[in-house]
């Protein structure tokens, strides 16, 4: 009778759970998908609504000009290439050298490990906008300003503390026993790291290809900042073509906005099963 009434009490007690896990999911969801509605359906909205009905009234008609309008501007292409083009070069470099970085330091034990280790956890404090000084002199003294170049540095020096982070906690979930096994079949130390460690490490640096994607991605202030020329500037700028003096085209804007997120969405329907592995070797290690 006893072991009845445990089990009635545990199934409710799965029901509230899954019930209250639900209505957050719900809650959640609404938050984050409302606004990235808002912003599509401002897009097919003319300018005179925003101003006759105001941001929240929904559109009359569907008017795909705008879309149409951004997607034939010349612009708009080049900025996107200039994105492309800063995001794949800086993932590129900034998770080869997180991972150089975070194997010695999860593997190894030498004097200078732990000092080492807390100086890139003390960088993750500081605010990257501190740095825009030292950092638009640096680029016109080695004559990168107003090049797509002066994003590379910038992106990877400020994303690599946070990376080596993860990875290092990352890497220690990884067995000691596959490197000693191929060890005894011959592999050396860099051996090892290439054909042991780093193809084992695929899903926590596609999640940081993810996370720091969306950043470089959407950095607009040091592009703003570095870059001067139409010919050198990355999407998010492209939002100052559709604002002038005294007016400002917000279904414009929203449409370019719009248009401009896909390309991280793509990204994340091709490495979510990817990003899911590896968030859930980060919860269960250790």
């Amino acid at each position: 009778m006893k072991q009845e009434i445990n089990y009635e009490n545990e199934q409710r007690k799965r029901t509230v759970a899954w019930a209250v896990a639900m209505a957050l999911a719900i809650i959640w969801f609404l938050i984050t998908f409302i606004p990235f509605l808002f912003m599509v359906l401002t897009g097919f909205k003319q300018k005179l609504e925003t101003i006759l009905y105001g941001a929240f009234h929904l559109p009359e008609t569907l008017y795909a000009q705008n879309y149409v309008d951004v997607i034939t501007d010349k612009n708009f292409w080049v900025y996107f290439r200039n994105s492309v083009v800063v995001l794949v070069i800086s993932l590129v470099i900034l998770l080869f050298i997180s991972a150089c970085a975070a194997y010695p330091l999860s593997r190894f034990r030498f004097k200078l490990r732990d000092p080492i280790y807390l100086l890139i956890v003390a960088a993750m404090s500081v605010p990257i906008h501190v740095t825009m000084i030292p950092v638009f002199q640096m680029t016109i003294g080695m004559g990168l300003y107003d090049t797509i170049w002066a994003l590379v540095p910038t992106s990877v020096a400020f994303a690599t503390p946070i990376s080596v982070f993860i990875l290092v906690g990352f890497m220690d979930g990884i067995p000691k026993e596959l490197e000693e096994a191929a060890d005894i079949d011959g592999c050396g130390r860099y051996a090892r790291f290439f054909r042991v460690i780093l193809p084992l490490s695929a899903p926590g640096l596609s999640t940081l290809a993810i996370y720091n994607g969306v950043n470089i991605w959407n950095e607009f202030i040091f592009a703003f900042t570095l870059t001067q020329s139409n010919e050198n500037r990355t999407l998010p700028l492209a939002l100052w073509n559709y604002q002038g003096q005294y007016a400002v085209n917000t279904p414009m804007i929203m449409a370019c906005l719009s248009l401009s997120v896909l390309p991280m969405i793509i990204l994340f329907i091709i490495m979510q099963e990817k990003l899911i592995k590896g968030m859930m070797a980060g919860a269960v290690k250790g």
